[in-house]
């Protein structure tokens, strides 16, 4: 009996300590993750940063998508600041990406060459491109959609998903996109306006019920190509960034975990 009890104590101690080093492994095993992820998205935000620092536009259509990838840029920054997890890590990474599509539609535009291809983002593959101009009338309001840059469609946007619904790549006469993005919630006269503006389009592949759905073109395959674009770790990247709250601190500043432009070296390879 005696001998019984010492082997039960023996059994349980043992099981108590190789539960409590598995648990070890497992956080510092996520721990190298977060570390890992959170150096990505720095060398993207960090070329980011260094492109909208150094590059000016040239005309409106420029001016504006140059515009739009500081917005981007402070949103990473602001991110990374405070990213505690690799889903975090990975939408501040994904911020820096759109942004550097954004100068890259820019640089095209000024006759400069684009630099490494990008990774693509989410969603982009499916989202399909503008083909042709057209313009609607809706809500009071002409919407223009061109597949080149010009004065009256100076608006630009790389192709992905906003707030679950896929956006066209394409150049815009205003961002139709913009309410959503930054309340992550559709109207409902998104879908009649999409009807309106990309039925039958060749570059948009889907209806607008899969518009309304997120569906898309179908399920999304691998999303690599380009500049380290393989695996993202599936982690699920869609959903809320989660609270970044605090001053995405620009160029200048930024947080205690390297938001700022300036708490890392430049990558001017572009």
């Amino acid at each position: 009996m005696e001998l019984l009890l010492l082997l039960l104590i023996l059994g349980g101690g043992a099981a108590y300590f190789m539960n409590r080093s598995n648990k070890q492994k497992s956080a510092a095993l996520e721990a190298t993750r977060l570390d890992d992820a959170r150096t990505e998205a720095r060398r993207w935000i960090e070329r980011l940063g260094s492109q909208v620092l150094t590059i000016a536009g040239s005309d409106a259509a420029s001016t504006q998508a140059i515009a739009d990838a500081s917005e981007r840029y402070n949103a990473a920054a602001s991110a990374i600041s405070q990213a505690t997890t690799v889903k975090q890590a990975h939408l501040a990474r994904e911020s820096a990406l759109e942004g550097l599509h954004y100068m890259n539609a820019a640089r095209e535009i000024m006759g400069m060459t684009s630099g490494p291809e990008l990774p693509l983002l989410e969603g982009q593959r499916n989202a399909g491109k503008v083909t042709e101009r057209r313009t609607i009338e809706h809500e009071g309001q002409t919407l223009t959609a061109s597949p080149v840059a010009s004065d009256e469609t100076p608006n630009y946007y790389p192709g992905g998903n906003v707030a679950g619904r896929p956006v066209p790549a394409g150049w815009y006469s205003r961002p139709w996109w913009a309410d959503a993005m930054a309340t992550g919630m559709w109207t409902a006269a998104s879908m009649m306006m999409f009807s309106a503006m990309f039925s039958g389009m060749a570059g948009v592949n889907y209806s607008p019920e899969q518009f309304a759905d997120g569906s898309g073109e179908g399920a999304e395959g691998d999303a690599g190509g380009g500049e380290d674009g393989g695996d993202m770790g599936g982690e699920d990247m869609g959903g809320d960034m989660g609270d970044t709250g605090g001053d995405g601190g620009g160029f200048f500043g930024g947080g205690d975990d390297g938001g700022g432009f300036f708490d890392g070296g430049f990558d001017f390879d572009f």
